[in-house]
């Protein structure tokens, strides 16, 4: 037999599709590349197909392919499910914008995946995150909840993952605070930075969805996905620091006062078109989540709902972040290792 001709890749099978609803975001870039390494055809169901093409070259030619969807359609999302054999729902929104509110794409978003994908009685697999509660007094906690509570409805036996603060090259926690410490003599630290952590390796949350979808979740179950590591903010902070080699005030700002701050930041932000520096904005609802701790919880663990109960070893800091935090050096990976 002819040898495949890519080293990392292996020659797909044309009955196993797929549909990654928002897979061109940060986390659904990864778990199309996870797909793809096993095998998947994909369609990727973005409401701007355009955008998406640059999934295209991450697989084999015609393996991956972006199609219009719209979550607010439930005709949109059901054209964008025909002949899938699987759907991944991998769609968020960290900030509302027009008709792209939090209940129109977290809740009845879900919902429509959800739904399609029961009548098609294909697996499904379902992107939230720790600390989801539908009672929450933050509108962005609770549309993570409801969503939730949305996919069970329409479909019990759909998996849900809640990862905690997920961390990679494209992540907005790491390099938030490289870009805030490139610039700025004082990194704040709501609530003193006492919010405890559990940052997971995009990476390990695309190979467990890929682990989900090919036999190793329980039907219906909810896990949480957490690192090795457990760290308050200030230590992620303190140790963004050391590894960009840069000497930085650390001010504890009370969750009051941090909230007043975001809502000035996400004015700002919105009164300048997009030309707000996106390091220093900060919503309302990011303040909220770190009023309490985001770690995967004794329940979990002891139920062995967790990234091992996935077959997925997780990958710290450590031998991830590094690689690139290096940029925010002064003299980037040339930098050697001192104090600015």
């Amino acid at each position: 037999m002819e040898e495949f001709p890519y080293a990392n890749q292996r020659p797909y099978p044309t009955d196993r599709l797929i549909t990654v609803f928002g897979g061109s975001g940060f986390v659904g870039r990864h778990v199309v590349r996870a797909l793809a390494k096993r095998g998947w055809r994909i369609r990727v169901a973005v409401r701007r197909p355009d955008l998406a093409f640059f999934l295209q070259p991450i697989g084999t030619v015609g393996q991956i392919s972006p199609v219009q969807a719209n979550l607010r359609y439930a005709e949109s999302v059901e054209a964008a499910m025909l002949g899938a054999q699987a759907a991944v729902n991998v769609v968020g929104i960290g900030a509302q914008s027009g008709a792209q509110t939090f209940d129109a794409v977290h809740v009845a978003g879900a919902r429509a995946i959800a739904k399609a994908a029961a009548a098609r009685g294909v697996p499904l697999v379902h992107i939230s995150g720790i600390g989801a509660d539908a009672h929450s007094p933050s509108s962005y906690i609770a549309s993570k909840g409801l969503g939730e509570q949305a996919t069970r409805d329409e479909k019990p036996d759909a998996v849900i993952l809640r990862p905690s603060i997920v961390f990679g090259p494209e992540d907005k926690f790491l390099n938030r605070f490289g870009q805030l410490a490139r610039f700025s003599p004082i990194l704040p630290l709501f609530g003193g930075g006492e919010t405890k952590l559990q940052p997971v390796y995009v990476g390990d949350v695309a190979q467990a969805v890929a682990n989900s979808l090919e036999g190793q979740a329980k039907p219906g179950a909810t896990y949480e996905l957490g690192g090795p590591e457990v760290m308050s903010l200030r230590q992620a902070v303190e140790y963004v620091c050391r590894t960009t080699g840069r000497r930085r005030i650390l001010m504890s700002v009370p969750f009051g006062l941090a909230a007043m701050l975001a809502a000035t930041t996400e004015f700002a932000s919105k009164l300048s078109f997009g030309l707000f520096p996106k390091a220093l904005t900060t919503t309302r609802d990011e303040v909220a989540l770190l009023r309490a701790d985001n770690v995967v919880s004794a329940e979990a663990i002891a139920s062995g709902l967790t990234l091992a109960g996935l077959g997925v070893t997780p990958q710290g800091f450590e031998a991830i972040a590094p690689g690139y935090l290096v940029r925010y050096r002064k003299s980037g990976q040339y930098e050697h290792s001192r104090f600015a």
